[in-house]
């Protein structure tokens, strides 16, 4: 299976350099050498997939019917409702992945909390979050405007709108400090899927990603924060 294989579950791999599945990629050492990685709301299994293959020994955590037709071989998949309690797992881990997940979640800080004690003391959790401060959610709703998206800042099934000040304060609620924080540009070949590949878009999602840089509290579309336990 490729990344961006799976298209059952709505979601896919998105293959950009400046994209959160990629920045998320690179937050974990490239040779897994056998270390424990937790992938929650893992869908079809498309950065488990890739960290299999990097040598890291992955379960995935998915709400039932979640992960679609397939799910790569090889990677243990538990799955549960992400709302209630974490389901019991089996040993620790070195890293858990909270990919586009946390806004989902009614109550994310005692998720957090669960899993803060399921990571070796030396492990981190790696997450990638909505920045609801940027430009364009700004504007959308300065003019009187909260579309329902069925992706995007303005997902529909997102329950939490937080600038990067709300989700620090979540984190060190439920026992993390942040280690690392890095950010995403506005995903522009996702806004134009027909063009996605040519040299124009690939030149604009690498400026968003620059101008998100130098000002990510505007124009950030997520941050992808390393956080580790503060209390152990």
């Amino acid at each position: 299976m490729t990344p961006g294989a799976i298209a059952d579950t709505g979601y896919t791999f998105k293959p950009s350099p400046y994209s959160s599945h990629a920045i998320l990629v690179d937050s974990l050492p490239l040779k897994g050498d056998g270390r424990r990685v937790l992938d929650v709301g893992c869908a079809g299994g498309y950065l488990a997939d890739i960290f299999a293959r990097r040598g890291y020994e992955v379960v995935g955590i998915e709400r039932v019917g979640g992960c679609g037709d397939s799910f790569p071989e090889g990677i243990e998949l538990i799955e549960t409702d992400l709302d209630a309690d974490l389901p019991p797992v089996r040993g620790r881990f070195s890293y858990v992945i909270c990919g586009d997940i946390l806004e989902h979640l009614r109550d994310p800080a005692k998720l957090l909390t669960q899993l803060g004690e399921i990571l070796e003391p030396d492990g981190a959790l790696v997450a990638s979050l909505p920045n609801s401060g940027n430009l364009y959610f700004r504007l959308t709703i300065l003019c009187g405007r909260f579309p329902q998206h069925d992706k995007g800042l303005f997902d529909r099934t997102h329950l939490h709108f937080y600038m990067w000040q709300g989700w620090r304060e979540l984190l060190e609620t439920a026992g993390y400090l942040v280690a690392g924080r890095r950010v995403t540009g506005v995903p522009v070949g996702l806004a134009l899927p027909r063009w996605s590949s040519s040299a124009v878009v690939r030149t604009l999602e690498w400026l968003a990603y620059l101008v998100a840089c130098v000002w990510p509290a505007l124009f950030a579309y997520q941050f992808v924060v390393t956080a580790r336990r503060s209390r152990l």
